[in-house]
C-alpha cells in the first residue's frame, strides 16, 4: 500500500470482504509525493492505515533501490525509471512478509495497462514470476479482464465482488474513490521521481561523477543544480523553504553561500572549490539576488569552522549560468 488512490482503493475493496489485511508500505527516497522527505510516503499511508484500521509494516528499501537504478536488469522506461525491476524488488519483500505474517496471498492496487512499463500482462506475469509469487498476485481492481488467481480459484476471494478496471484513464477510480467514501488521497496515481526529466537529467550527472548515493539524492531535491568541474557542484535555494533545508544538509566540508543585507539564495557547494570556483559560485549566487538595479551582491562564504570571506561578486550572464546548470 503506497497511500496513493489505487492502492487505497484495492485495500478498502478488500477489507470489505471480510478478509484481514497487513499492509506493507516500501520507503525510498525517490517518491514523488513528496519531494523533500527520504521517507517516501509513510506519512500518508500511515494516516491511510489508521483510517482503514489495518496494521502497517513500513520497509526503507531505499539502498537496495539504488542499487538496481545504477544497472536494472530489464532496463529504463522514459527516463531513469527501472519499473520492472523496481517491483521485483517489492513483490519478493511482499512475499517475505506474506510468509512471516501468515499471510494467503498479497493484493495490489495495480490497474492492467495503466502504466506503459510495469503493467502490461506480459510484464506483470514476469514480475511475479521472478519475484516468486506466481498466482499469488490479487489485483482487485482489475481482476476481472485477468485470469483468476489461485485465492479467487480457491474461494479465499470472491472474483464476483472485485473490479474490471483497465487502461490508462482515471475515472473509474475517481467514482469509486467517491462510492466508497475516500476523499483524502495525496497521489492520485502514486508515482516516482524516477519518472521526472529534470530529476532524472541530475541523477544521471550523479553517477556519471561517481557521486550516486543516498546523500547526494536527498540533495537533488533541493534547488537549482550547476556542475561547475568534475569534482565540484553547487546547489541554490529557489525559495525560503530550500534555503533553510541547505542548511540542514551542510556537511562538514561543503561552502555555503549567504547574499550579505540583500534578499537572495543560500547556496551549497560540494567537492574540491579553488579560489576560481568559489568566485564562480558567488557570481552564480549573485545572479539570483534581488539586486534592485545593481549589477554585483556581496556573498558571504565559508566552510565549516572558518571565518566568513565576503566577495562583491558580479551577477553571472544568463547564459554563462545556464551553460553550468545541470
Amino acid at each position: 500500500m503506497s497511500g496513493g488512490l489505487d492502492s487505497t482503493l484495492a485495500t478498502k475493496i478488500t477489507k470489505d470482504l471480510g478478509i484481514e489485511l497487513v499492509a506493507l508500505n516500501t520507503v525510498s527516497a525517490f517518491c514523488l509525493c513528496n519531494h523533500r522527505s527520504s521517507s517516501g510516503c509513510f506519512h500518508g499511508v500511515n494516516s491511510t492505515a489508521k483510517d482503514l484500521n489495518i496494521k502497517l509494516i513500513s520497509l526503507n528499501v531505499a539502498e537496495e533501490l539504488l542499487e538496481i537504478v545504477k544497472k536494472p536488469k530489464h532496463g529504463y522506461g522514459s527516463n531513469m525509471n527501472p519499473c520492472i525491476d523496481c517491483r521485483v524488488l517489492l513483490f519478493k519483500k511482499a512475499k517475505e512478509f506474506m510468509q512471516e505474517e501468515g499471510a494467503s496471498f498479497v493484493i495490489t492496487g495495480e490497474v492492467l495497462g495503466q502504466r506503459p512499463m510495469s503493467q502490461k500482462l506480459n510484464t506483470m506475469r514476469l514480475i511475479e514470476k521472478e519475484s516468486g509469487l506466481e498466482g499469488f498476485v490479487v489485483r482487485p481492481l482489475s481482476a476481472k479482464v485477468l485470469e483468476p488467481t489461485i485465492p479467487e480459484q480457491r474461494g479465499w476471494i470472491d472474483r464476483e465482488k472485485l473490479l474490471a478496471i483497465n487502461g490508462r484513464g482515471r475515472r473509474a477510480q475517481f467514482d469509486l474513490a467517491k462510492e466508497l467514501g475516500i476523499n483524502d488521497y495525496p497521489c492520485p496515481s502514486g508515482g516516482c521521481l524516477l519518472t521526472d526529466p529534470e530529476f532524472s537529467r541530475k541523477l544521471k550527472d550523479l553517477i556519471n561523477h561517481g557521486e550516486f548515493n543516498l546523500r547526494e539524492v536527498q540533495l537533488l531535491k533541493l534547488g537549482r543544480h550547476f556542475r561547475l568541474a568534475k569534482r565540484a557542484k553547487l546547489v541554490v535555494g529557489r525559495n525560503e523553504v530550500e534555503n533553510k533545508r541547505l542548511l540542514d544538509l551542510i556537511e562538514y566540508e561543503d561552502y555555503i553561500f549567504i547574499p550579505q543585507n540583500i534578499a537572495g539564495p543560500t547556496a551549497l557547494g560540494r567537492g574540491e572549490f579553488d579560489d576560481e570556483l568559489l568566485r564562480l559560485s558567488c557570481a552564480i549566487a549573485s545572479r539570483y539576488c534581488d539586486l534592485n538595479g545593481n549589477n554585483s551582491a556581496d556573498i558571504v562564504y565559508k566552510k565549516n569552522t572558518q571565518e566568513d570571506k565576503v566577495f562583491k561578486a558580479p551577477a553571472l550572464e544568463d547564459e554563462k549560468v545556464e551553460s553550468y546548470r545541470v
